[in-house]
């Protein structure tokens, strides 16, 4: 199958290597907001155009590599710089071409080993993207069929949600609250009926008591 032309894209791998920084710091980026929305989401995973990370040149300390980002743009002979996301083409990961061929996502994966599989048009972060064209091309000259309400759905700009990953953002409302538990009270021998009561009530709303004898 013939290459095809595919835009500049990035994930956190690659804009971490643009930067000369750790990949954990480009997520910071983005959880912190400096990094913009990701352009697409494919399989979960969040990627951007070329055109939106560059607008972090300059920031601060932020500096992209000349010569990093060189090396990029010729690992991807084809691809080419976009300026709006509006206008990126259709670009899918092994979830959605699993569901495009009605299959599970380790099937995909046993035919890319095999050779089975299209090529994919990118590898970004370490995961295969691909042209939805392109799986639809394979599929037809493999006679595999194809799910047409997903192929809609992808066309219509239908796409599963990214994953949270990471610890769950702390809320009020997620940690049960403290029970103040009653003052503790000494009660002698003539207070019988007034310790019962007291008792009663500290177990009825689910304290354990401890009884300290004292001379």
């Amino acid at each position: 199958m013939a290459e095809v032309r595919v835009p500049f894209l990035l994930g956190h791998t690659e804009i971490a290597f643009l930067f000369r920084v750790e990949r954990q710091t480009s997520q910071r980026w983005r959880t912190s907001g400096t990094l913009d929305e990701p352009d697409l989401i494919a399989s979960g995973n969040p990627y951007w155009l070329l055109s939106t990370v560059t607008r972090l040149d300059g920031e601060g300390d932020r500096k992209i590599d000349r010569e990093r980002l060189a090396a990029y743009k010729a690992g991807i002979p084809l691809g080419y710089d976009l300026g709006d996301k509006e206008d990126l083409p259709i670009v899918v990961g092994i979830q959605e071409a699993a569901r495009l061929l009605g299959k599970d996502p380790q099937a995909i994966s046993r035919w890319r080993n095999r050779d089975q599989f299209a090529k994919a048009d990118l590898l970004l972060s370490g995961s295969p993207l691909w042209l939805l064209d392109t799986i639809l091309d394979d599929a037809r000259q493999r006679q595999r069929s194809i799910v047409n309400a997903e192929a809609a759905a992808l066309r219509a700009g239908q796409r599963t949600p990214q994953k949270p990953r990471g610890r769950r953002p702390y809320t009020l409302e997620a940690s049960p609250s403290r029970r103040i538990p009653p003052a503790p009270q000494t009660f002698t021998s003539a207070d019988h009926s007034a310790a019962s009561a007291y008792l009663a009530s500290i177990l009825s709303q689910g304290f354990s008591v401890t009884i300290q004898p004292r001379p």
